[in-house]
């Protein structure tokens, strides 16, 4: 089943304006939020959304 999915902010966890299918693919993607007006950068693999924190650590998003 292919089916879209949203991408989140991870500050407010509002929807965004972007979308992601099963086969999306973004690294280094800048993520703005139009609701918190924060830019997040994240990379998407899998319909799973990791933040890429400016320590380099990463945080995945998982989405159903």
């Amino acid at each position: 089943m292919d089916t879209n999915a949203w991408i989140k902010c991870p500050v407010c966890n509002n929807k965004t304006r972007v979308q992601m299918r099963p086969d999306t693919e973004l690294k280094n993607f800048p993520l703005f939020c139009p609701k918190c007006k924060q830019e997040s950068l994240i990379e998407v693999k899998n319909l799973q959304v990791t933040v890429i924190n400016d320590n380099q650590a990463k945080t995945v998003i998982h989405h159903k």
